[in-house]
């Protein structure tokens, strides 16, 4: 029975290490995987990644793909996306007026800079630089207008934060592409006192346009009035100068009939033509009252007949 034991747990001895090995083999299996999955780390599309050594920022940038790191290394991802972040802040005008604003800021981290960002910010770079810039800029330039400036004037307002950020951010690596001004608020007092003078300048300008219709037609009557009486005197004279050209024209005709009548009397025509509108009867001369009897011209009639 004692023979039969040993042969029964000698094999159990042979067994227990393979298994131990297998176990062995396994964790030796588990520690490569995890130091090769500690050593192989992707960087997505639109970021950059950041190469630490024990947490110092090496030079180099890593672009999108897969690399290849140290255990004891660490790639940190820096968006180079385009970025909007708004926010809400107070300011003052050149009149102490206080607006409430709304902005909005958008912007995109250099590649070639992003380790530099990493190494003086860190990742909080909005926190730290733009944020407390955007604010700065904001006051700084409405602080330049007055209230009803700030209403007329926002793209401009918007247009010169815009610039003065891309000179505060430009040096950390940060491009800032536009920073708009989505809304302005005033206190209701103020607001309700530019409505109305907002009302007043409307009716101004609705009184000045009345008032320049007003003038522009008494100015085309006036016109037309004028025009009308020139037409007349045009008429007038036209008519005038017909009649006398028809006078003139007929005094001629009548003297040039006259000058040729003239030249065509003789002394036979004259003669004959009184004897023909002769009628027979002598004439007569009355002496006295009209019932006294008629002296003829006896002499004459002697005086024709001498002759």
């Amino acid at each position: 029975m004692d023979q039969n034991v040993q042969k029964n747990t000698a094999p159990r001895k042979g067994s227990g290490k393979i298994v131990g090995a297998l176990i062995a083999a396994a964790v030796i299996v588990v520690i490569v995987l995890v130091l090769a999955g500690a050593c192989v780390r992707t960087v997505p599309t639109g970021y950059t990644g950041i190469l630490t050594t024990f947490g110092k920022v090496e030079d180099s940038n890593l672009d999108a793909g897969v690399h290849i790191k140290a255990p004891w290394q660490n790639i940190v991802l820096m968006d180079n996306r385009v970025q909007k972040q708004s926010l809400d802040t107070q300011a003052f005008s050149s009149d102490i007026q206080q607006v409430d604003v709304r902005l909005t800021v958008t912007y995109t981290i250099n590649k070639s800079a992003a380790a530099g960002l990493y190494e003086k910010v860190g990742l909080h770079y909005y926190d730290s630089v733009v944020y407390p810039q955007l604010m700065e800029n904001t006051k700084t330039v409405f602080a330049n207008y007055t209230a009803e400036g700030l209403i007329e004037k926002r793209d401009q307002l918007a247009a010169q934060i815009t610039e003065m950020m891309c000179a505060d951010v430009e040096s950390y690596g940060i491009d800032i592409s536009n920073v708009a001004i989505e809304n302005i608020d005033f206190s209701d007092s103020f607001t309700d006192a530019i409505e109305a003078k907002q009302v007043a300048t409307q009716e101004l300008q609705r009184a000045q346009t009345q008032q320049q219709q007003a003038n522009l037609e008494a100015s085309a009557a006036a016109e037309r009035q004028r025009i009308a009486a020139q037409a007349e005197a045009d008429v007038a004279k036209i008519a005038a100068d017909a009649e006398a050209y028809a006078i003139s024209a007929k005094a001629e005709a009548e003297a040039e009939a006259n000058e040729k009548i003239a030249k065509s009397l003789t002394e036979a025509l004259i003669e004959y033509t009184q004897a023909q509108l002769w009628n027979g009867e002598l004439p007569t001369t009355y002496v006295g009252s009209a019932d006294s009897l008629p002296v003829l011209n006896i002499g004459s009639a002697e005086a024709d007949q001498a002759e």
